[in-house]
């Protein structure tokens, strides 16, 4: 246990530390500052009159830079934010499953440093979660009440006036960031410990056998079954320590992950759902139209790296 414990605890906490918390606190002091100036104020503007036919409201578009640009636990003070805001369950839906199909930042931005293309994730993340919004909100969704009783469709921002308020806001952006790293580490620790327990007992060289043939039908490396089961159950985070780990020693190639990014880097997992789904009570109610949703969103993005890479 000791030789399986302290190696995968160096592992975790270098990817911590070392990759997620620089990439983190580079990124959330960019966005806030551009919350603080308005330039995202602006940005959604520009989008709104393009997104609206997609299901989207002003604080939906908020949520799919949350999504791509900070992290999958984002969305979730701006998906309670509709919901208080008298947002309709049929948007609430849409933006909830763009949401679920899109490319979440604690994954996308420190595989991007591991080898990960960032620009086609980003683009096939914009593709698949507008598409699952659209798919949700004139098909799976469409049942639901579109009655709005919006009192404020914009987020509250932090204000950054002269140099000191800069950084204000760089000084909480870089907490924010340290909290989600260090929150991340018992998740790192344990999956990794689980990783290497199933490698020395040999659970995954026999499931791997097992489906080795089918896979190798359908085009897809055995590699990629580790990485699918921690996703799915563990989460992004817990995913993440298991591809660089798997990438470190040689078992994955970063081509693989590249191919895969489509349905590895998602919040639609057992973690990412449950957390989103606290948002509120009208939010988990819409979630069995979400889901469909992002299921269109999240094929269209494996389908797209699958061609592109």
């Amino acid at each position: 246990m000791t030789d399986i414990i302290l190696p995968a605890g160096r592992s975790a906490i270098d990817l911590a530390l070392f990759v997620l918390l620089p990439v983190m606190v580079v990124m959330l002091s960019l966005m806030r500052l551009l919350e603080a100036w308005g330039v995202l104020d602006r940005v959604m503007a520009w989008l709104m009159p393009v997104l609206r036919p997609f299901g989207l409201t002003g604080l939906g578009v908020f949520a799919a830079l949350q999504i791509n640009f900070v992290g999958f636990a984002a969305p979730v003070a701006t998906l309670a934010m509709m919901e208080q805001r008298g947002t309709s369950d049929r948007h609430l839906a849409a933006t909830l499953a763009m949401v679920f199909a899109m490319a979440q930042a604690n994954a996308s931005l420190p595989l991007a440093a591991l080898g990960l293309a960032f620009g086609p994730v980003l683009l096939l993340s914009l593709v698949g979660g507008f598409a699952a919004a659209a798919a949700t909100y004139y098909g799976f969704g469409r049942h639901l009440s579109g009655q709005e009783a919006l009192t404020h469709d914009h987020p509250d921002h932090p204000a950054a006036p002269g140099p000191k308020g800069v950084l204000d806001v760089i000084n909480h952006a870089g907490a924010e960031a340290f909290r989600i790293t260090i929150g991340a580490i018992p998740l790192l620790v344990l999956a990794l410990v689980a990783v290497m327990t199933l490698r020395a007992s040999g659970a995954v060289d026999a499931l791997t056998q097992g489906l080795g043939p089918l896979l190798a039908w359908l085009g897809i490396s055995p590699a990629l079954i580790l990485p699918t089961v921690t996703k799915y159950v563990g989460g992004g985070t817990a995913m993440l320590g298991v591809v660089a780990e798997m990438l470190h020693q040689g078992q994955l190639t970063v081509q693989t992950l590249n191919q895969s990014a489509g349905f590895l880097i998602n919040p639609f997992d057992l973690p990412g759902v449950a957390v989103l789904l606290s948002a509120g009570r009208r939010v988990a109610g819409v979630w069995k139209p979400a889901a469909l949703g992002a299921g269109i969103g999240i094929l269209l993005r494996t389908l797209g790296h699958g061609l592109l890479t």
